[in-house]
């Protein structure tokens, strides 16, 4: 046997361990699992699957998912090099999931919730029509149960494997949202790397409070796309949370650590009740409705 002949008890899995894309440390990528996917040297936020979300922001037992049958009907029949319908069904296979969004009910410290969140890895997290269903289907519960809504983002954008049909979901989601806000319930967005296209468009910065995780890419065009356009460079960290943040775009940057009890707090605040104050009349007798 040569020196450098690998057998098979030497090859090392190619997934134990991970290298940072900013620092490019390698990490053990069981010590980055269990350090919520966040770089322990350079605390870079890595995207993480979708259970590990609902596991770091929601109370343990208490999701419940709900609409998880629902899937796109390849309403249009698309083609390209592969066929859209193939590409969904590798998507399903890659991910266990029939669309790029999961949606349901949970708690947070006890706080009640809806609660969407978006699977990047099904298709780049694109939204379709089956995307937006999903979301009005739980918004609409959200509203039968006077619960507060939280969508977690992480997307390419629209769909454009369906067309026209893909970009009216940003109509419908943000009219749905708006029925939220008629109704006075509130809706916490939380925005994670990436969240661009017609997803930042439409409901993603619709929140009564829009934060955001450190470093994620947000906007709608990509940076080098608006570059090019406009023949111009563009600023340092330009369409990253903290630029956002700066110029009044976004509410706040909360590290991942920090997210399940930011969100608690906001979600107690908006849960107060509220008190109108009684109308006194004045001390010195006069008429309250009496023009000035």
């Amino acid at each position: 046997m040569g020196w450098f002949t690998k057998t098979k008890e030497s090859i090392v899995p190619s997934n134990l361990w991970t290298k940072c894309q900013k620092c490019e440390e390698a990490i053990y990528s069981k010590d980055l699992a269990k350090a919520a996917w966040v770089c322990p040297k350079c605390s870079y936020h890595f995207r993480i699957p979708v259970r590990d979300r609902i596991e770091l922001l929601l109370d343990e037992k208490s999701w419940q998912e709900l609409n998880a049958h629902i899937k796109t009907a390849d309403p249009l029949k698309f083609e390209a090099l592969t066929s859209y319908d193939e590409r969904v069904k590798k998507a399903v296979l890659k991910t266990n999931a029939n669309e790029a969004i999961a949606t349901g009910l949970g708690a947070i410290e006890g706080f009640p919730v809806a609660v969407g969140i978006f699977n990047f890895d099904f298709m780049g997290g694109s939204m379709g029509s089956a995307v937006g269903e999903k979301i009005v289907r739980l918004t609409d519960e959200a509203l039968r149960l006077r619960r507060p809504l939280l969508i977690v983002s992480c997307s390419g954008g629209a769909r454009m494997d369906e067309g026209v049909l893909s970009l009216m979901q940003m109509v419908k989601t943000s009219q749905a949202i708006a029925r939220l806000s008629r109704e006075r319930l509130p809706f916490l967005s939380l925005l994670t790397d990436p969240t661009t296209g017609g997803v930042t468009a439409s409901f993603a910065m619709l929140g009564d409070v829009i934060l955001a995780e450190p470093g994620a890419l947000i906007g709608f065009a990509g940076p080098r796309v608006i570059e090019q356009t406009i023949k111009e460079t563009l600023p340092e960290g330009f369409q990253r949370a903290e630029f956002l943040l700066e110029t009044g775009v976004i509410d706040m940057v909360v590290p991942r650590k920090d997210l399940r009890a930011t969100l608690a707090k906001l979600l107690r605040f908006f849960s107060a009740p509220t008190h109108t104050p009684k109308f006194e009349a004045p001390s010195n007798g006069a008429d309250p409705s009496a023009p000035f």
